[in-house]
Parts: C-alpha cells; structure tokens; sequence
C-alpha cells in the first residue's frame, strides 16, 4: 500500500542566520534558544507544519553547487494580523529596525490590508487583515 505524502516543512537558504532569526522572532516565531549557532533550525508553525531554515554552507555541504537564485522572488510567506491596525504596526517595526518594506500598507481591492516587507535575504513576506465590512 502506497501512501501519499505530506506537506510538512517550508524550507529557507538562509546567507546570515543570526538576522533570519530577529526577522521571523519579530514576527512571533519560536525558534529554539542558541539556534545562532546551528546550521539548521525549526519553528512549528500553526497546523503542524514547521519552517526550517538551512546556512548556505549547510546547503553546500550536499550540494556544492548551490548558488542563491538572482533576480525577483517566486516565493513569499504571508503572515495574518488580527487587524488593519496590526498591519501597519507590524510593518513599521520591522521597517523600523532595518528591514526593506517592499509594499507600504494599503487597502487591497479583495478585501484586506495588505503590506509586503523583505527577510534578510529578500524573500517576500506579506502581512495582511481583514478589513472592517462596510454597509
């Protein structure tokens, strides 16, 4: 009997672990302590799947032939808040310490407050909430 497999693990190449870490701890993941110094830690996320995040070198240490991807992002992990408001405090603390914000907040089309800032390594992070139902 076959099985089908699961999803499981969101997995990030990481150049500067230590500044991954502050990065997805402002936005409330928990990574064990001393994870600065592992080639490669684990969050549980909510619904049983966890993100791990890998060095460069722990990637080439299997494949030494890996090279970080040039250009624009095909990938972005997005983040709810419970609120408008959230969104925007939310975005203004990690701009404020020094991240790229790619999307100052707004209010989208569908329906959400929608922002978009950069991890260390430019991967797209959303933030979004719903917006309040006008009548």
């Amino acid at each position: 009997m076959t099985k089908t497999p699961r999803f499981d693990v969101i997995g990030l190449v990481v150049s500067d672990l230590a500044a991954s870490l502050a990065f997805y701890r402002r936005l409330g993941l928990a990574f064990p302590d001393g994870s600065e110094s592992q080639p490669h830690v684990e969050a549980e996320l909510p619904g049983g799947l966890r993100l791990a995040l890998d060095t460069e070198a722990t990637v080439r240490s299997f494949h030494p032939g890996w090279r970080p991807p040039a250009g624009g992002g095909r990938i972005s992990l997005a983040f709810t808040c419970d609120s408008p408001a959230e969104v925007d405090s939310v975005y203004e603390d990690l701009v404020g310490a020094g991240h790229h914000g790619e999307l100052k907040p707004w209010d989208a089309f569908w329906g959400m407050r929608y922002a978009v800032v950069h991890d260390p390594d430019g991967n797209g992070v959303d933030l979004f909430a719903a917006l309040p139902a006008t009548q």
